[in-house]
């Protein structure tokens, strides 16, 4: 089943009450809440508080999009510790996390111990807790590319633990789609926005790709959530007209 949500740090400057009033307006089923701005990471009350504010609207808290990098702890960074307190209070099903802090063409053979290792720590510690782990599918991180993000899954090797998706730049819609179909045993929410050169547009003009990817989407087993990031010009009527475009899609 795919449902449909927001990712927060869309409207960076908009309070929490006005993006829930967005997303009721857009019609739209739920909201990843980002560690950044909105879901302070250790802010527990505040967590507890966005929790209800979503579940009193009708909805449902897709996500928490942590900031948390995997391995890097120690360096001044929060603790994983934090993020899933922090998670668990906002009832949130999945913990969306970037692995590591370099890209996987610039990682050694001790880089990538080091995030394997703390993968399968975090792992263990959201599971007792019923949270599901999520990678970023990001550059500057070991999961850059399908077959860098297949790696760091298969040799991790944990039982809870997915990957995101987006339309990564510089690749047309058929290698975008071979980098999909390999990620697809892992593949958890996926982030939605239509960018070129760079420069975000608004998502109708890129709906013929975006079914593409819809079709594949549909044929895989178990839920997740297509949600909205980032939108042209940080406009909230433009977030309307693009939340239109992504139900048709779905």
């Amino acid at each position: 089943m795919l449902y449909t949500g927001l990712v927060s740090v869309t409207f960076r400057k908009l309070a929490t009450e006005d993006i829930i009033k967005l997303v009721v307006q857009a019609g739209l089923q739920g909201i990843e809440w980002g560690g950044h701005i909105h879901v302070p990471h250790g802010d527990i009350k505040r967590a507890r508080d966005v929790s209800k504010m979503t579940e009193d609207a009708g909805l449902r808290v897709a996500a928490y999009g942590s900031y948390y990098q995997v391995g890097c702890e120690g360096s001044g960074s929060i603790t994983f510790e934090q993020v899933l307190e922090t998670a668990v209070a906002l009832q949130a099903p999945t913990i969306r996390v970037w692995a590591g802090n370099r890209g996987s063409e610039d990682a050694d053979g001790m880089w990538w111990s080091k995030v394997i290792n703390e993968s399968r720590r975090i792992s263990e510690l959201a599971e007792k807790v019923g949270i599901v782990v999520a990678f970023e599918y990001h550059n500057n991180t070991l999961t850059d590319t399908s077959l860098s993000a297949c790696r760091l899954l298969k040799e991790a090797g944990c039982r809870n633990t997915g990957c995101y998706w987006q339309p990564p730049e510089g690749l047309d819609v058929d290698l975008r789609l071979y980098g999909l179909m390999q990620i697809m045993p892992w593949l958890s929410n996926i982030h939605v926005s239509h960018c070129v050169f760079n420069e975000i547009m608004p998502l109708s003009d890129g709906s013929g790709e975006w079914q593409k990817y819809m079709e594949v989407f549909k044929n895989i087993s178990g839920d997740r959530f297509c949600m909205l990031e980032f939108v042209k010009n940080d406009n909230p009527d433009q977030f309307l007209r693009d939340a239109e475009t992504l139900k048709h899609m779905v």
